[in-house]
């Protein structure tokens, strides 16, 4: 019986890889993969740490170079093999800030065709609801002020998020921005202000 051999993987990913959902796709990505480790933003890049069998490990990383969300564009990605840390789960980790590094923004993009389908459907909770936007649409240089590129350095900061969007999702897979102005105009809606 052969053994696998277990590997760790330490991967930096440039590009426009910050607020396009980058984060939650390498979540699931190591989740349907099996691997342990952490995914964070830095100022200059997306670091991942994944370890598991060799097998494993090199189908994470085909898959992360081919399934990236739409707005995300890899530019470069750089992997060292070490060995195991003895990771237990996966992890999105907080943000790290460097002095001197830089990461590139998406530019805002317009409203996707799966936000325009809610804006239109008269059953959706963001029926007529102009500003809806997703991971694949909506703003973000223009609400960026800092990197690396998390929302309490966008000037969403100030908005919590409300609970019919985050109940029931798990806190790695929440939308990142585009809640606030949504609950406001449903809240307003309910009320007959809006």
């Amino acid at each position: 019986m052969l053994t696998k051999v277990e590997r760790l993987a330490r991967i930096s990913v440039r590009g426009v890889v910050q607020g396009v959902g980058f984060r939650p796709f390498i979540y699931r990505l190591a989740q349907e993969h099996n691997l342990k480790g952490w995914v964070r933003n830095t100022s200059g890049n997306v670091e991942i740490e994944v370890e598991g069998d060799e097998e494993t490990v090199d189908s994470f990383l085909s898959d992360l170079k081919t399934e990236a969300p739409p707005m995300a564009r890899i530019e470069n990605v750089e992997v060292t093999f070490y060995p195991t840390k003895g990771y237990t789960e996966f992890q999105i980790g907080e943000s790290l800030s460097r002095e001197g590094q830089y990461q590139l923004v998406s530019p805002d993009v317009a409203t996707c065709e799966d936000c325009k389908a809610e804006i239109f459907s008269s059953d959706d909770r963001r029926f007529g609801y102009p500003f809806t936007n997703c991971t694949n649409c909506g703003p973000r240089f223009t609400i960026i002020e800092d990197i690396p590129y998390d929302r309490p350095k966008t000037t969403m900061r100030e908005f919590e998020m409300c609970p019919p969007v985050s109940a029931g999702i798990p806190r790695p897979l929440r939308p990142a921005l585009s809640c606030p102005a949504q609950c406001l105009f449903s809240m307003r809606t309910q009320l007959g202000a809006g």
